[in-house]
């Protein structure tokens, strides 16, 4: 087998040069038949037609980020295809149509500069002292990369701050900042000295850089290791506005080491005890909020109120501790449970504003927001949920809360429910609407239904079933059914016009498997599929397959399955592993090299996630469930179609490449695109992503529907 492998590397290890004249003359090739042969099918122009219309339509609800007096949001259009970064006031934003503020217009930088811009985001600073001091860099991509270009810009003038003025400026790096005054941030990039990025692509040394002095002269405070997947650079915030410096040291995907870092350089980063487990949130009345991926004994008070010198925290458990405490003595002194979560539960996510704290709980793949209010853990936390009134199967998600800002935005939606934006004023309880996103479909004969199903360990897996109240019980409906599995990250349900529009509303099912893997519930759920375990993961989403065929939904031929990166290593296995089960499977930004995914681009990253090729035991798992290994041209596949991106310097477009050329080789069909630009998005543009999209419904359609 392994000189059989090594030929297979040796053969294909040119598509592995991103940008190689013979690799995207390959790609380039497979792009021309692909299209030709999905855009010939005579419903693609409507369905490209219609994909635009929901990505560019003004009739969207225009989410933004509240600084001030202003809520500022990131739009792209048929107008503004690169996309404008704009204001309006609090008071604007409520009317029906706000009038806006134009900031950054990166379509006109992009042509004036002429380079490929795409906007990634801001870093704003805020003066406590002077709130009229306002500072920000914009971070801008080459084509959707992770990798940024960092440049300081004037608010006010819509304008970037002259070098000769002394503006912050970084050069492209997979990188991190933060501001700690008007003068001062902690970055942490590639230095360019050829020791300061991990195996992984991502860096570790974090220095300190003065306003008017060279990026060269920045003072490092603290190192990490080459083997670490990252250090990061970051503060937290106390209740009075100060901000502490901190670093985050990710010694694994999942593990990390939390330093505080001294903001005048006097003492050494001092170390937070805390598991390595867990995610720090921030502080609120006084205590830092954490959220436990690991049981944790540590002094403090348990759920039940009994106090210890070794309590057992539980993994799942929100805990705190005085932060004041931990400042002056550099320990921590106290640690309670201020929420845990039930057996069909999990914390996914806590955000803090001015008043009060916001609790996201995933339940049964669901999620509700519980407000936390209260002096503290001496006078005791309470808890209230925020009821929306929304129909059906939905999510409540908080999409703006600020330390700084007493504004709070919830919204809630579903499959078949359009977004609804509204404020949450948590003084009188009250919610008010702001916007509502109008129907993009035509849901009126459709539903949605929650299905649990045994896997093969016995294990429940939740999946949600959209599809006509009418659908019949005969295995004749053409049905998507979509996974991911990975990374702790929960998928629950979601207004998605898109897929409402070029699939649901022509007849077909959409099915949503909550499999391990994800975050649903919570870090057990996740830790379940690691490493050599992962294939209850492969077995979940066989068992949700096989029950849309058992319930007579949908049969082999009118089945198709679709996901993304890790998703898109989900799909390469079921392609490998159940290739009985599917006619249509679409395989986007993937991963399917299992065993040099390692050496590829920030790959290094993952090995808590996938396992170690480089560790015996770990790649004899590997061996069996690579897509690109375990490739039979004797296997009954149906025609995969592989979707990825060259601009995506996350996952390598080597991967999707690679298993095509297999295809290739063998003379078995397959359909193949990758847009030269997007990042691993695939996409940058609305455009870009309607076009996408329209191919893979066209060849959804083309696989089961014709």
């Amino acid at each position: 087998m392994e000189e059989a492998e090594v030929a297979l590397e040796e053969r294909h290890l040119w598509l592995e040069e991103v940008e190689g004249e013979r690799a995207l003359d390959w790609v380039k090739a497979q792009n021309e038949r692909s299209l030709r042969i999905l855009q010939a099918e005579h419903y693609y122009a409507t369905l490209e037609e219609e994909a635009i219309s929901i990505l560019t339509s003004q009739d969207r609800i225009p989410y933004g980020v509240v600084r001030g007096d202003y809520i500022y949001n990131f739009w792209q259009d048929e107008t503004h295809v690169k996309g404008i970064w704009r204001r309006t006031s609090l008071h604007e934003y409520e009317l029906p149509e706000p009038k806006w503020q134009t900031i950054l217009d990166i379509d006109a930088l992009a042509k004036a500069e002429d380079r490929n811009w795409v906007f990634k985001g801001s870093n704003v600073f805020v003066s406590v002292e002077n709130p009229s001091v306002v500072k920000c860099l914009v971070s801008l991509s080459n084509g959707g990369k992770d990798a940024v270009t960092k440049r300081e810009f004037d608010i006010e003038t819509g304008q970037f701050v002259d070098r000769t003025k002394d503006a912050f400026i970084l050069p492209e790096a997979k990188q991190s900042c933060a501001w700690l005054d008007q003068d001062t941030l902690l970055v942490a990039t590639d230095w360019g000295d050829g020791d300061s990025v991990t195996e992984s692509g991502y860096p570790y040394v974090v220095k300190r850089w003065k306003r008017g002095s060279p990026l060269e002269e920045a003072v490092e405070v603290i190192r990490g290791k080459k083997t670490d997947v990252t250090v990061q650079a970051s503060t937290f915030e106390l209740d009075d506005g100060r901000l502490v410096p901190l670093a985050v040291q990710a010694d694994t995907f999942f593990t990390s080491t939390y330093w505080m870092l001294d903001a005048d350089d006097h003492e050494k980063p001092v170390k937070f005890p805390l598991p390595p487990k867990c995610s720090m949130h921030g502080v609120y009345r006084g205590v830092m909020l954490i959220s436990l991926e690991q049981d944790w004994a540590a002094r403090g008070e348990s759920i039940s109120g009994t106090s210890d010198e070794s309590v057992e925290f539980a993994s799942g458990d929100l805990v705190g501790f005085h932060i004041a405490h931990f400042l002056e003595n550099k320990e921590i002194d106290y640690v309670r449970v201020l929420k845990r979560p039930r057996e069909n539960q999990a914390i996914s996510r806590v955000s803090i504003s001015r008043d009060v704290a916001l609790i996201s709980i995933s339940e049964d793949a669901t999620e509700k927001v519980l407000c936390m209010s209260g002096d503290g853990p001496n006078n005791g936390f309470a808890f209230k949920e925020i009821q929306l009134n929304g129909a059906g199967i939905g999510n409540t998600s908080v999409v703006f809360a600020s330390k700084r800002e007493p504004v709070i935005h919830v919204s809630f939606d579903g499959f078949l429910t359009p977004d609804s934006l509204f404020s949450f004023e948590p003084d009188c309880d009250m919610l008010r609407l702001l916007k509502r996103l109008a129907s993009k479909f035509d849901a009126s004969s459709l539903y949605c239904r929650q299905f649990f199903v045994q896997s093969k360990d016995g294990t429940a897996v939740p999946y949600f079933l959209v599809s006509r109240t009418d659908i019949p019980e005969d295995g004749s409906t053409p049905t998507l059914l979509y996974g991911y599995g990975g990374f702790q990250i929960s998928m629950g349900p979601s207004y998605r016009p898109v897929i409402g529009k070029l699939w649901l509303e022509k007849g077909g099912a959409f099915a949503l498997a909550n499999i391990r893997g994800g975050g649903e519930y919570g870090p057990k759920w996740h830790q379940a599929g690691l490493k050599t375990k992962r294939q209850v993961i492969y077995d979940d989403f066989i068992a949700v397959a096989e029950d849309l065929v058992a319930k007579n939904i949908t049969c082999q031929e009118r089945l198709g399955i679709m996901g993304g990166s890790n998703g898109g290593l989900l799909m390469g296995v079921m392609l490998n592993q159940r290739p009985d089960l599917w006619n249509a499977v679409v395989i986007q930004v993937p991963l399917l090299d299992m065993l040099r995914y390692h050496l590829l681009l920030a790959g290094a990253s993952w090995v808590d996630e996938y396992g170690n090729p480089d560790i015996p035991e770990e790649r004899a798992f590997l061996e069996t469930i690579s897509p690109y290994h375990n490739f039979d041209p004797l296997k009954l596949y149906c025609t995969p179609f592989f979707v990825t991106s060259t601009k995506d310097d996350r996952v390598h477009p080597a991967h999707a490449r690679k298993l095509a050329r297999r295809f290739e080789e063998k003379g078995l069909a397959f359909l193949y695109y990758e847009n030269i630009d997007g990042g691993h998005a695939a996409a940058t543009t609305q455009l870009e992503r309607a076009k996408r999209t329209a191919l893979e419904f066209a060849y959804l359609h083309r696989a089961l529907f014709d």
